[in-house]
C-alpha cells in the first residue's frame, strides 16, 4: 500500500493545527497541571533512562506523533530493514548494520544467504590479529613489538574509530598509542607520526575500494615515511600495514599481504560501520572482549528498537520529537551535550551519522520532500559548553532542542567532581525548561533597568539520557540509539537515509582541478570566473 505524501497525512494536518494551539503554552504550565509529569514522561530500556518530560508536548501531541508514525508505515520500514530488504533504493542495497552485532545464534538473510556466520568469521580474524598485536607476538620488520597504531581513513572509516578511541580510552591498552589520519592536508599526517618510531608503528588503511583519494594519498605518504625509517626495505610494508578493504588486487599492489586484509560488505554504509572491520583499531585498543561487550550493547538497543511498542520505544520517541521541533516549530538544529569528557568526539560523530543520512531534498521515489529534513546536529561536552554557547540556547532568539547525556558513575572518581557534574546537567535542563521571570528577577532586588537582561524565557525543550556508566556496552547502546533515531526521522520523511550522493559532486570536480594546479604549464581553464581566478591566484602563490 502506498504511503500518502507527508503533508497529506491526517496526523500531519492535525499536528499543524495542534501546534497552533500549543506553541504559546509554557512548560511551567504543563508541569503545574500534571505533578507526575516528570516521572510519567520517562522510559527506561536497554540500560538508558530517557526523561522527555521537558519537551513542549502534551498527551495529545504524543498520540498524534505516534499516529504519524503509523500513517508513515514506520513499523513496516523497521521490519524491512531487519529482514534485509533493499531499502537503500537508489543503490539497490540492503541496510544491515544490525547484522554486524547480531549474536551467533541469529539468522539474518541477504539475498537468501545468512550473513551472520560471515560477520563472526571476520570478527574472529580481527580478534586473533588484535591479540597478536596487543601481546607483542606480532612484530615489526626489525623484530620490535608494535607500540603505535595509526588508522588512515576518512568519513565513516575515521569518525567512528576516532570517537570510540576517545570514548573508551579508560579501557584502552595504555602502553600503546593510537593516532588517526583523515585529512588530505599534509599537516594531519605529519603531526600524527612526528614523535613515532617507524619500527614500532602499524598502519591500518581503511578504504572499501582502496582508491579513495584522501585515504590513499595519506597511505602513500605513510609508506614513504615507513620506508625512510627502514632504509628503503620494501618488505617492511607487509609487517607494518594491514588493510580494511574489499579490493584484494589494489591491496596487494600497495604491498600489503592480503592475508592481513579484513573485509566488510556493501550492505554496510560507512557511517554505520564502526562495529565492522573498520573498528579494528578500536579492537586493538580495548581488546576483543570489550569490543564484544560493545557489540552486545548495540544489539540490545537493536532488539529494543525492533520490538518495543512505539510509545515506550526510545529511538522512536526521540525521532518523533525531532520531527516535532524540526517541522512544526521550525527548529533548525539539535544540540547534543554529553556531560562526559570521554565523549568529546561524540557530537562530531553524530554530525556525519545524522546529516549525511538525512540531508536529502527528495523522497525515495525522487519527488520533492516538501518540508525541511535533516536538522543540524552539533555540540560539545558539558560543562565547557556552559561557558560558551549556552548563552544563546538560554537567552537567544532561536529554539534549540537539546539532548543531555549523563552517567551516574565516573570511570575516574575524584572527590566531588561527579556530583558537581551531574548537578550541572540537572540544573541546565531545569533552567532551559522553566527559566526565570521578570517578577523573580525583581524579587532578588535587581534594578529595573537591569531586569530585562536577567530574564530567562525558559520553554526551551530538552531530553535527558541517564546511564549508569560509560562502558563499552553503554557506548554501543548510545550509538545504536542515534542510528535508529535517524532511521525514524527518515522513515517519516520517506527519504533514503542510506545513500550519500551529495558528497560526489565536489569530489568529482576536485579530480578535474588537481591537474590544473599541479601542471607546469599554465592550464586552459573553463570554470566560472571565481574558480578560474582562485586557481590562478593559488598557482602564483605556491
Amino acid at each position: 500500500m502506498s504511503i500518502p505524501a507527508l503533508q497529506a497525512r491526517p496526523a500531519w494536518l492535525a499536528l499543524k493545527q495542534h501546534h497552533r494551539q500549543l506553541r504559546r503554552v509554557h512548560l511551567r504550565q504543563l508541569f503545574a497541571r500534571d505533578p507526575q509529569r516528570g516521572t510519567r514522561l520517562a522510559v527506561e530500556a536497554a540500560g538508558i533512562y530517557l526523561d522527555y518530560s521537558k519537551n513542549r508536548i502534551t498527551d495529545e501531541t504524543l498520540q498524534l506523533l505516534l499516529q504519524l508514525a503509523q500513517e508513515s508505515g514506520l513499523r513496516g520500514q523497521i521490519d524491512a530493514m531487519f529482514r534485509g530488504d533493499r531499502i537503500n533504493s537508489s543503490e539497490q542495497r540492503s541496510v544491515l548494520h544490525v547484522a554486524l552485532r547480531a549474536p551467533r545464534t541469529a539468522r539474518i538473510l541477504h539475498d537468501g544467504r545468512d550473513v551472520v556466520p560471515e560477520v563472526h568469521a571476520v570478527l574472529e580474524r580481527m580478534a586473533a590479529f588484535a591479540r597478536r598485536v596487543r601481546s607483542g607476538e606480532w612484530q615489526g620488520h626489525t623484530g620490535r613489538r608494535i607500540r603505535n597504531v595509526v588508522n588512515i581513513g576518512i568519513g565513516g572509516s575515521d569518525l567512528g574509530p576516532v570517537m570510540a578511541s576517545e570514548a573508551l580510552k579508560h579501557y584502552s591498552e595504555r602502553s600503546m598509542r593510537f593516532r588517526f589520519v583523515s585529512n588530505v592536508d599534509g599537516t594531519d599526517f605529519t603531526e600524527a607520526v612526528r614523535d613515532l618510531d617507524a619500527e614500532e608503528t602499524l598502519f591500518i588503511v581503511s578504504s572499501k575500494t582502496f582508491t579513495t583519494l584522501e585515504t590513499m594519498t595519506n597511505a602513500a605518504s605513510a609508506r614513504d615515511w615507513l620506508l625512510a625509517g627502514m632504509r628503503g626495505e620494501a618488505a617492511a610494508v607487509a609487517r607494518h600495514f594491514v588493510a580494511v578493504s574489499t579490493n584484494a588486487p589494489e591491496v596487494a599492489k600497495f604491498g600489503i599481504d592480503t592475508a592481513n586484509m579484513f573485509g566488510f560488505w556493501d550492505w554496510v554504509g560507512g557511517r554505520y560501520s564502526m562495529d565492522s572491520a573498520i573498528g579494528l583499531s578500536t579492537m586493538i585498543a580495548i581488546g576483543p572482549e570489550h569490543f564484544q561487550a560493545m557489540l552486545a550493547g548495540f544489539h540490545e538497543m537493536d532488539e529494543h528498537f525492533r520490538s518495543a511498542p512505539f510509545d515506550r520505544n526510545i529511538p522512536v520517541l526521540m525521532g518523533l520529537l525531532a520531527i516535532w521541533y524540526n517541522n512544526f516549530f521550525g527548529a533548525q538544529t539539535v544540540a547534543v551535550l554529553p556531560y562526559e569528557q570521554y565523549l568529546k568526539r561524540f557530537p562530531a560523530y553524530l554530525q556525519q551519522l545524522t546529516m549525511e543520512s538525512n540531508g536529502k531534498q527528495v523522497t525515495r521515489d525522487g519527488q520533492p520532500v516538501g518540508s525541511d529534513t535533516g536538522p543540524i546536529y552539533w555540540g560539545e561536552p558539558g560543562t565547557n559548553g556552559q561557558h560558551s554557547f549556552y548563552q544563546l540556547i538560554h537567552q537567544g532568539t532561536r529554539l534549540i532542542p537539546c539532548d543531555f547525556i549523563a552517567f551516574a558513575r565516573s570511570a575516574n572518581p575524584l572527590g566531588r567532581h561527579q556530583d558537581l557534574l551531574l548537578a550541572n546537567v540537572f540544573a541546565q535542563s531545569e533552567a532551559l525548561a522553566f527559566g526565570k521571570t521578570a517578577r523573580q528577577v525583581k524579587a532578588e532586588g535587581t534594578p529595573d533597568w537591569l531586569v530585562p537582561h536577567r530574564v530567562f524565557p525558559g520553554n526551551r525543550p530538552s531530553n535527558t539520557l541517564l546511564l549508569e556508566a560509560l562502558t563499552p556496552a553503554a557506548l554501543g547502546r548510545l550509538v545504536a540509539l542515534y542510528e535508529h533515531n535517524v532511521f525514524v526521522q527518515g522513515a517519516i520523511w520517506q527519504i533514503n537515509s542510506f545513500d550519500q550522493w551529495g558528497v560526489e559532486l565536489g569530489k568529482a570536480l576536485a579530480q578535474r582541478i588537481v591537474p590544473e594546479l599541479e601542471g607546469a604549464a599554465e592550464p586552459e581553464l573553463a570554470h566560472d570566473s571565481s574558480t578560474n581566478a582562485l586557481i590562478r591566484r593559488y598557482r602564483s602563490l605556491k
